[in-house]
């Protein structure tokens, strides 16, 4: 399952790059809106840090406008995903894009039936939201389940794109069932990185070399140069 990091925060977004462990970005105007920065020059910024798709959001309420915006956005690089909102103006606005060969993302998903007519309309991408969905009273994952086999029975290739992610629990559970993808924000992706019986045992490996007064050998490194970064699918 690929990962995907939903923030707009150039430190972040390099913390988990030098890690290797980053996919891909998702944004919305909101997390654009708190980096109180120039449009262009933060997306800039990312896209020269990811190697795979950024998403960003049209803010266009009719399906005119929101194509003007995603040819606009998609022209600031070839892995821009143009996210548009699950609203019957929005599928129009996925239909002309498609055809134009731009990649799409159809967010703000709720129910199997918006993330069908979703990938009918050529969506790349489907974002259901389930941390909103629990907050409902509804299941989220089972949505997601429900989503992925419709999509298996008609070899749909739209990918599921897991938002709204509220815990690691939710990453493995969207893992299980076989989603495409999992964006989350920043705290969530170091929550996965850490566990404290790791912690444990790093500190007890080396409070043992340090009472042995052992030292590792200086000055022998033969390491190979690192090889360039080849970009991911």
């Amino acid at each position: 399952m690929k990962i995907f990091l939903d923030t707009a925060n150039i430190p972040s977004i390099k913390t988990f790059v030098d890690m290797g462990v980053l996919d891909g970005i998702t944004t919305n105007p909101t997390l654009i809106a708190k980096e109180n920065r120039e449009f262009v020059e933060l997306v800039t910024d990312i896209l020269r840090l990811v190697q795979g798709p950024v998403n960003l959001e049209v803010v266009s309420q009719e399906s005119e406008g929101m194509v003007m915006e995603g040819h606009d956005l998609a022209a600031l690089g070839p892995s821009v995903v143009v996210k548009c909102p699950m609203t019957g103006e929005g599928l129009k606005a996925v239909r002309r894009l498609h055809k134009d060969g731009i990649k799409t993302n159809v967010t703000l998903v709720f129910s199997p039936n918006q993330a069908l007519l979703a990938a009918k309309a050529g969506a790349d991408y489907v974002s259901p939201f389930i941390g909103r969905l629990d907050d409902a009273g509804h299941e989220g994952m089972k949505i997601i389940d429900e989503i992925l086999q419709i999509y298996r029975n008609y070899n749909i290739d739209t990918q599921v794109l897991v938002a709204s992610i509220r815990h690691p629990v939710h990453v493995v559970e969207a893992a299980k069932l076989g989603a495409h993808v999992a964006t989350m924000p920043p705290d969530v992706l170091d929550k996965m990185v850490k566990h404290p019986l790791t912690d444990i045992g790093l500190k007890r490996f080396l409070d043992d070399w340090q009472k042995a007064g052992l030292k590792l050998p200086e000055g022998r490194s033969t390491a190979p140069k690192a090889k360039p970064m080849v970009q991911r699918a």
